[in-house]
């Protein structure tokens, strides 16, 4: 109730404005904020970790031209599993480290191969001299090795990571647990993730709110759309409301602020008088209020990541980049706990009583 959202104990407000994801990673991984050798040394092993087998490559190019980026990523993170083996190792803690590296920086080659197949342009390789969120930048619109990206437009997805990262036991964190505990790969857990995140309920909200946000189209029409969703006809005031905020999501209003930054860069969109109005009235209808519908991370996060040119199918896989150490954290976790079983979820039957077996030829 009171919109709150810590990662061990730190405040996401605080995260955001001070730190870098990676930093963020190693928090979520670790339970402390690195040291500047512990931070230099995360970022140098990341870095190392950045380029992807060139089989991995061309087990890419079998994907048909119009596949959805995010369907190439979760079938690509499950295939990794083939070409390291020792990730099955997963009690050893070297190993687990290791396999944790691998994931995390190899996420944003992987959705940036997917994205450049799906558009029919030529691969392009990391550029470990940058930064994480501004490599990703560069292999997915960079023309060259060299290309260099605004330094405020990284900044703000690197930020967008974070407010990402985690988020307790959503469907696809849960996916991830119930997955390892039968205590498989984590390359095949993480495919398992992927796909719980790749469902609209999950993770495309932010795509579904951009759609509503198109829909309306102009500010005049909004009072009309209001009505249309207090009447029930239909329309669905997209990207309010939250299994767990029944507050302000902090997330969201973190986002609304960083969107000014990106249009000061990129245009102002126009979509995004719109969508203060929709907020507006939301924060100030008693049909809203009494039902505690308030922004979420998806209402304004869509708008940004359009200004900055990502199609709508690549919005789930900016997602599942962020969420990368999160679900990796969880798995983590899992694995330390000695009491931990495989997932095995209780269900109540309410089919047929016992009977006896009917042959065909009595068969009604």
């Amino acid at each position: 109730d009171k919109g709150v959202l810590w990662y061990r104990g730190y405040p996401i407000e605080q995260l955001a404005e001070s730190c870098s994801f990676l930093e963020v990673a190693y928090l979520l991984l670790n339970g402390e904020l690195p040291n500047r050798e512990q931070y230099d040394v995360w970022v140098n092993e990341i870095t190392n970790h950045t380029m992807i087998h060139e089989n991995i490559k061309k087990f890419m190019d079998g994907y048909h031209h119009d596949a959805h980026p995010m369907g190439m990523l979760l079938g690509t993170i499950g295939a990794l599993s083939t070409f390291y083996p020792d990730a099955r190792n997963i009690h050893d803690k070297a190993s687990q480290k290791l396999q944790i590296t691998r994931l995390i920086a190899k996420m944003p080659t992987l959705a940036a191969f997917a994205y450049r197949h799906s558009v029919g342009q030529p691969y392009m390789y990391p550029n470990n001299a940058m930064n994480y969120a501004e490599n990703y930048l560069n292999m997915l619109f960079g023309n060259t090795v060299k290309h260099k990206t605004d330094p405020i437009l990284s900044k703000a997805l690197d930020v967008l990571f974070i407010l990402h990262a985690d988020h307790e036991q959503n469907c696809s964190a849960n996916a991830m647990r119930a997955i390892g505990s039968s205590l498989t790969d984590p390359f095949s857990a993480m495919a398992g993730a992927t796909a719980a995140l790749y469902g609209p309920l999950h993770g495309g909200a932010n795509e579904e709110v951009l759609k509503m946000l198109n829909e309306i189209g102009s500010l005049s029409k909004v009072p009309a759309f209001i009505k249309e969703v207090k009447d029930g006809k239909g329309s669905r005031l997209m990207g309010f409301g939250h299994r767990v905020y029944k507050n302000y999501d902090p997330r969201a209003k973190i986002i609304k602020k960083l969107a000014d930054q990106v249009f000061d860069v990129t245009g102002r969109n126009p979509l995004l008088d719109i969508a203060l109005e929709l907020e507006r009235i939301a924060l100030e209808d008693e049909y809203f209020v009494k039902r505690k519908l308030y922004p979420n991370v998806d209402f304004y996060s869509g708008l940004i990541y359009q200004a900055m040119g990502f199609p709508t199918s690549m919005f789930t896989v900016l997602f599942a980049i962020g969420r990368t150490p999160g679900w990796l954290s969880q798995w983590q976790e899992l694995l330390s706990d000695t009491e931990q079983k495989i997932a095995r979820p209780r269900q109540i039957y309410t089919g047929h009583s016992k009977r006896d077996f009917v042959p065909f030829t009595k068969r009604g």
